[in-house]
């Protein structure tokens, strides 16, 4: 098992699906966590996840980023964020706000609140989740979803490539294919083409273990049964 005992993990989109599943992994590795998210959802994650600090904010708002400069963490792991369809032809403005809103604002307003501190220590780390279908560079009946987590791939690509020699280094999850949730199960899909979610949350733990001699950049996972 991984040992984070010396860390201090924010977490975002705390409450959700994911999220749960890290926090619970972050709690068995020993990890500090600051909690990042919304209402009954971040309260139910308080109540369940020790940790050092509780943060409700909208992180599309630029006010969050002085909210988090407050706090001194570590690692940032990421998972906030939005999904849905529509036909690429009746996707509208409102559509395109969403998906960029939830998925990489989020992301660009969380960095910029932890990044300070982790240049000033020289030393720190961005995990962020993209998607299968950013992977691809193709989902169809989703391109601005795909699109917003493309950017989000490409967003911590470039801070890796231009932090890394300052100590900060970044990583993109790709969960390729979706994640065993209620939602989902709901929806009809079966559970050997999704994706365990604790096993997502053992990847990410193991990527934070790594020493920098041995870091990684991108990792790809995979459900049992492939579409």
């Amino acid at each position: 098992m991984a040992n984070l005992s010396s860390s201090t993990v924010m977490l975002t989109g705390a409450g959700g699906s994911l999220a749960n599943a890290i926090a619970q992994e972050l709690e068995d590795a020993g990890a500090q966590m600051v909690l990042v998210g919304r209402g009954e959802d971040l309260a139910w994650a308080a109540d369940r996840y020790p940790a050092k600090d509780v943060l409700d904010l909208d992180l599309t708002d630029p006010a969050s980023v002085e909210a988090l400069r407050k706090v001194k963490v570590d690692t940032l792991v990421h998972t906030a964020g939005h999904y849905s369809v529509q036909d690429i032809q009746k996707a509208g403005a409102e559509d395109y706000a969403d998906m960029f809103d939830s998925n990489m604002l989020t992301l660009f307003h969380a960095v910029q609140g932890v990044l300070p501190a982790m240049l000033k220590q020289k030393d720190g780390q961005v995990l962020a989740v993209s998607a299968g279908q950013a992977a691809r560079l193709s989902g169809p009946k989703a391109a601005l979803y795909t699109a917003s987590k493309a950017a989000v791939a490409a967003y911590i690509l470039s801070l890796h490539d231009e932090l890394k020699g300052k100590g900060v280094r970044g990583c993109v999850l790709y969960p390729m294919g979706a994640v065993d949730t209620p939602e989902n199960r709901d929806e009809g899909m079966k559970w050997d083409a999704m994706i365990d979610p604790r096993g997502l949350a053992k990847s990410v733990a193991h990527i934070l273990s790594r020493p920098d001699r041995a870091h990684i950049t991108e990792l790809k996972v995979y459900p049992d049964e492939e579409e």
